[in-house]
């Protein structure tokens, strides 16, 4: 199992932090995914990496410890989970996002391995982060 994890500080309440991610559409978009669509639990993503566009069908997924909890349904992953926490620090708040997966090493091939993946999903994942900032404020 392969892992990526972020964490990144706002002046921001935990609460207005959880409103942001929770809206899950906008928040997902913030990645700069080419595509996303949400029926309910089910969310529907596409991006381009490198060569190769990749398509995966999640599933929002109760957990009472996380702010947000998605895991791979179909797609180019054998498992897949991803998790955003919150931890209050003072007058700041510390968002952390953590994706463990494992590659489906039969659909992927030699275009796509655990190093692309894991550069790719920490640029999304900045992104996001991007997307919290420009709302709360905090550049």
């Amino acid at each position: 199992m392969e892992t990526v994890s972020l964490s990144r500080r706002f002046d921001a309440e935990p609460e207005t932090l959880r409103e942001l991610i929770t809206d899950v559409e906008p928040f997902m978009r913030g990645a700069n995914f080419d595509f996303v669509e949400r029926r309910g639990t089910t969310l529907e993503i596409a991006n381009s990496v490198g060569l190769a566009t990749i398509e995966l069908e999640l599933e929002i997924v109760d957990d009472p410890d996380a702010v947000l909890v998605y895991e791979h349904r179909d797609g180019i992953f054998e498992e897949m989970v991803t998790r955003y926490e919150l931890t209050r620090h003072g007058d700041q708040t510390e968002v952390t996002a953590t994706t463990d997966f494992e590659v489906d090493v039969a659909l992927v091939g030699m275009i796509l391995d655990a190093t692309v993946i894991k550069r790719q999903r920490r640029r999304e994942l900045s992104a996001q982060f991007e997307y919290l900032a420009e709302r709360v404020g905090d550049e």
